[in-house]
This record gives C-alpha cells, sequence and structure tokens, in this order.
C-alpha cells in the first residue's frame, strides 16, 4: 500500500467538500434540482466533515447551524465577493461586516473573499483574452483594502484568507506572489486552489512551496487537462469550461494534478485547517454523490483516515 501523507491527521485538519458538486452558485442555471437538505445530507454521507456556504443554504445563521448539526457537518467558509479595485470600499466592507456576524452565529473560523472588480469569470467572453490586469494604484486599493478587513476579521476572532481565482486580477502564481508581498501577513492569509492555479497554467506545487506559512485554507479542485487546453485554445468563457467539464475532483483519474506532494508540502509546514474538495461540475453529468464519495475515498488512502 502507498504510504500515507504524513502530518495532516484528523487533529490537524478537516475535511470539506463544497456545495458546487450539487449546483454551481456562480452560475445558477448550471442546476439539476437538488435541494438543500439533500445536498448536505450526501455530504455526510460520503464522509465529510463540513462544507462551504452555497446560494440554496437556509439565509437564517440559526436554521442554517440546526441543519448542519443535524448532520454532524461545520461550515468551513463563506464567500464574501470585494469590489476594492473599482472604487466600492464602503459597500464591501459593510458586506463584509455582515458575513462576519453570519459567521459567528453558525461557528465558523475563516471568511474566504476574492477580487471581483474587473473580473471577467461572470460574463460570457473568453476568460483567459479578458482576465482584469491590474494597475499599481488597483493593486495599492486592493492591498490596502484587505488589510483593512483582514484586521476586522482578526479582531473578530476570526481569519481572512484570499482565493486566487480564474477570470480575476489575482489569477496566477505571479499574482499571487505580488497580492502576499502587498499583504500583512498577520491579518491577510492565502486560501490556495488547486484547480484554479493549474487551469491558470502555473504548477500549484510550486506556490505551495514558495508560500506555505500564508497558506491557511485549501482547496482541492482537480482538472481534466484536455478540457483546460480547449478553453484557452478556443476562447472559451469560464461557465462553457465548466459545462464542458474542466473541473473534476480529487481521485479521478480524469484529473491531472498529482495532490500527494502538494499535500506533502503543507503536512511538513505544519499546515492546520480545512482541506476543502470543491469541483465546479455539471450535475446532470456528474452524479455529486458518486464524486463526493470518489474524493472521499481517494483522501482516506492519501491522508490514511
Amino acid at each position: 500500500m502507498t504510504s500515507t501523507v504524513p502530518n495532516l491527521g484528523p487533529d490537524k485538519v478537516s475535511l470539506g467538500v463544497t456545495p458546487t458538486l450539487w449546483w454551481n452558485d456562480d452560475f445558477p442555471l448550471i442546476d439539476n434540482g437538488i435541494p438543500f437538505e439533500q445536498c448536505v445530507s450526501e455530504m455526510a454521507l460520503a464522509g465529510f466533515q463540513g462544507c462551504s456556504i452555497g446560494h440554496k443554504y437556509p439565509a437564517d445563521a440559526a436554521a442554517l447551524k440546526e441543519a448542519l448539526d443535524l448532520r454532524g457537518l461545520k461550515v468551513s467558509e463563506p464567500w464574501v465577493s470585494t469590489y476594492f479595485t473599482i472604487g466600492e470600499k464602503d459597500r464591501t466592507v459593510e458586506n463584509f461586516k455582515r458575513q462576519l456576524e453570519f459567521l459567528k452565529k453558525v461557528g465558523g473560523h475563516d471568511i474566504v473573499v476574492a477580487e471581483f472588480g474587473q473580473s471577467s469569470h461572470l460574463q460570457p467572453i473568453p476568460v483567459f483574452k479578458h482576465r482584469p490586469h491590474f494597475t499599481d494604484p488597483d493593486w495599492d486599493l486592493l492591498t490596502g483594502g484587505l488589510n483593512d478587513i483582514g484586521k476586522l476579521a482578526a479582531d473578530s476572532g476570526m481569519r481572512l484568507c484570499y482565493h486566487h481565482h480564474m477570470g480575476t486580477g489575482v489569477q496566477s502564481a505571479e499574482d499571487i506572489d505580488r497580492l502576499m508581498a502587498g499583504t500583512d501577513p498577520d491579518h491577510v492569509h492565502l486560501l490556495f486552489d488547486t484547480g484554479h492555479l493549474q487551469l491558470a497554467g502555473d504548477d500549484p506545487l510550486r506556490t505551495v512551496e514558495k508560500h506555505q506559512q500564508r497558506i491557511k485554507h485549501v482547496h482541492l479542485k482537480n482538472v481534466r487537462q484536455s478540457v483546460a487546453e480547449k478553453v484557452k485554445s478556443d476562447h472559451l468563457s469560464f461557465e462553457e469550461g465548466i459545462r464542458q467539464g474542466v473541473f473534476t475532483v480529487p481521485g479521478d483519474l480524469e484529473g491531472m494534478i498529482d495532490f500527494r506532494p502538494v499535500l506533502t508540502t503543507l503536512g511538513n509546514a505544519g499546515y492546520e485547517g480545512w482541506l476543502v474538495v470543491e469541483a465546479e461540475q455539471d450535475p446532470a453529468k456528474a452524479c455529486p454523490l458518486k464524486y463526493a464519495k470518489m474524493a472521499r475515498a481517494y483522501l482516506a488512502e492519501v491522508l490514511g483516515w
């Protein structure tokens, strides 16, 4: 039997999954009609300990916590889109504060953000061709804003984790380097997403090795490389890439990412936190429970639990 990854036992990490296996939160038309209760029940059935928050979840914190508690699930993270680079700092900060309060009520710790100012990923246009390239003033607005809300999170006993994302101004490894260099390491942490970085054309392992001490939250997403190449060569939008199956879960033999060295690096660096399985797939084509169980079985093999 293949040896397991060291230092990532159940005393160090929790295993989560996002509802994007069951529906898509960016593109609500990618939906096979699965309700919230079925989604979270299948998450628990597949053996996960927590989940991120999706658009079908109850808006009432008490109702959400009750539904998750019933299934033995915790909240791995809520999502907050930021709009610092288009001059919407006040609105961004107010929304962030609301999400912090919600997170407290449901018992979470990490709050995930990504800068969607100037983003192309929600638009029906080629995601690579139209990704924004921030100017120096844009970067100043972004890093300054993140430092501010990162301190708000820390003062509330929470942790801000920045999600690099396709179609945004923080897409590539180089972008991540600049973001990390310009932000306060005490208040702005990195959410590392294997799939987004692989699709962007960079080596996820190199970024993990470089920023291992800043990584406080992890999304484990796999990539079908043939579709990734098509997204670029055929000038597809982000939604078209998802519909054609660019993403899948760890453990899928159609995926090309080797997660073992990534996880080994994190384990050796002393990582503690969430490992969250994510795969934005069309549930009409990819049975969510099947892929959730596939990912959990893979993690059991790699982590040894």
